[in-house]
């Protein structure tokens, strides 16, 4: 346990708000706080026995989802002793015979532990109400022309790259292709465990400066495109929209041509009329489920709309409207003359640009996390 409790110790120490012990217990009473976690699980099983509960299914589901967040935790616990078991037996063996092998798996380990204790302290993080909600994301491009639609769809890409190294699951609901190249908006929704907390901190404007493909001189443009997110709420949260403040419009969905193309006017656009609000999906084939789905990210705008009209000192965590042009942006993208990722509210950077725009976006997240945990008014 020597080797386990000095390395888990060194290591908490230089995480900011990750106060880990031997056991895995956290001082704070957070997510490593195994005691209270299995009390909490015990009290959740004892109530869900009873098949009374169940009279009450909204209770019921909440307490429900409750139990599984728990066991994910502890599961997370239990993987991360299980390696730290193998890495105790690996470096014991190594100092036993010497053994250069054994010390670089158990290293290895060791980062393995590392990631998933930086993943951990993103989590704490997460306290907001909606942060463990599956989100609604939504790219636009802004002021660059052709080279902005073309941004936006690569930032598509990136954030399609960040949910598959995560293990959540995309779903582009719709899809705006630009005239020459690129997207004019694209609205995906994002189901995994706190994928709005976690996207919830690349909402705003993101720069890309690079030399264009589509100048024939070969200049270097700069080009917009904004990020949003809001959480996907629970069918159990009531938002009120009448018939009369809604416009429907229906249209055919783009395809690929050939027999892909869609003969029936199935892609469905919403317009609430007293905000304004417009959104679009035509990802099923089904006017019917179309139109279901639309509501479904409508209810979720409209009802991120009151939130924030009901905190504004917390607008700025929530994304203020800004123009997507110059001196707005969030984060920079420089290809051209140097390699180089930046974000602006945290002054973190990275020369790695292919490696961010292939979805390793962690690091810019956590960063971001842990500046407005410092500041609750400040960038978001």
């Amino acid at each position: 346990m020597k080797i386990r409790r000095v390395w888990i110790s060194t290591r908490a120490n230089s995480q900011r708000g990750c106060a880990v012990c031997a056991t895995g217990s956290a001082s704070s009473g957070g997510v490593f706080d195994r005691d209270r976690l299995n009390a909490r699980h015990d009290s959740l099983e004892t109530e869900l026995s009873d098949p009374q509960i169940w009279s009450d299914r909204a209770r019921a589901e909440a307490l429900s989802k409750e139990k599984t967040a728990i066991e994910r935790e502890l599961g997370f616990h239990d993987r991360l002793e299980a390696v730290l078991d193998d890495a105790e037996v690996l470096l014991e063996l190594a100092a036993e015979v010497d053994d250069a092998e054994s010390r670089a798996e158990a290293a290895e380990k060791l980062e393995q532990v590392a990631e998933e204790l930086g993943d951990a302290e993103t989590r704490l993080l997460l306290g907001g109400e909606h942060d463990r909600s599956n989100a609604i994301l939504s790219i636009n491009s802004g002021a660059g022309g052709t080279d902005a639609c073309d941004w936006a769809e690569i930032l598509l890409r990136m954030y399609l790259r960040w949910c598959e190294r995560r293990g959540f699951k995309a779903e582009i609901l719709d899809l705006q292709s630009a005239e020459e190249a690129g997207i004019r908006g694209a609205t995906l929704k994002v189901a995994g465990e706190y994928a709005y907390g976690y996207l919830n901190s690349e909402q705003g404007v993101h720069r890309l400066v690079r030399i264009s493909p589509f100048d024939s001189q070969s200049r270097r443009h700069t080009a917009f495109a904004s990020v949003s997110a809001v959480p996907e709420i629970d069918d159990s949260i009531e938002v009120e929209i009448e018939d009369a403040d809604l416009r429907v419009d229906t249209y055919r969905a783009s395809g690929a041509g050939g027999q892909h193309v869609n003969k029936t006017d199935s892609a469905v656009r919403l317009t609430h009329l007293p905000t304004g609000i417009v959104v679009q999906c035509q990802n099923e084939r089904s006017q019917h489920k179309n139109r279901a789905t639309a509501m479904k990210v409508l209810r979720a705008q409209i009802y991120e709309r009151k939130r924030q009209e009901k905190a504004r000192e917390m607008e700025s965590l929530a994304g203020e409207k800004r123009e997507i042009g110059f001196g707005s942006q969030i984060r920079s993208y420089t290809l051209h003359p140097q390699q180089r990722v930046k974000d602006h509210r945290t002054n973190l950077s990275t020369g790695d640009v292919d490696a961010v725009l292939d979805g390793d976006l962690d690091r810019f997240i956590q960063a971001t996390l842990l500046e407005n945990s410092k500041d609750p008014g400040g960038a978001g």
